[in-house]
């Protein structure tokens, strides 16, 4: 047989709305952090990923054309560098010797 206890029935219902009132409060703890959260990282102007990969390509892109830039370059120097060398040891531009300073 069983009989029902006022005493347990008020303590049953009190421990259920004390487990439905923290769960809300867990929920708008929740919310509440999420809310700062995203106020915080707006405000530190953070980017977005996909704006991240797309000047991550740009950048490969770009050294990749400078690497052939430089690779191009390099045989075109050489001859500059033996014409270089023919020259006077001069500081003038033109290749000549400078004058002695005393006349």
């Amino acid at each position: 047989m069983q009989t029902r206890n006022p005493i347990l029935d008020e303590f049953a219902k009190l421990t259920t709305g004390a487990m439905g009132l923290a769960q809300a409060a867990g929920e708008e703890a929740k919310t509440a952090w999420r809310a700062q959260t995203d106020r915080i990282a707006a405000e530190m102007d953070l980017v977005r990923r996909d704006e991240f990969d797309v000047l991550k390509d740009e950048i490969a892109a770009l050294r990749a054309e400078i690497a052939e830039l430089k690779a191009a370059q390099k045989p075109a120097s050489k001859p500059a560098a033996k014409a270089s060398g023919k020259l006077g040891t001069g500081t003038s531009t033109d290749g000549t010797q400078p004058g002695d300073a005393a006349g």
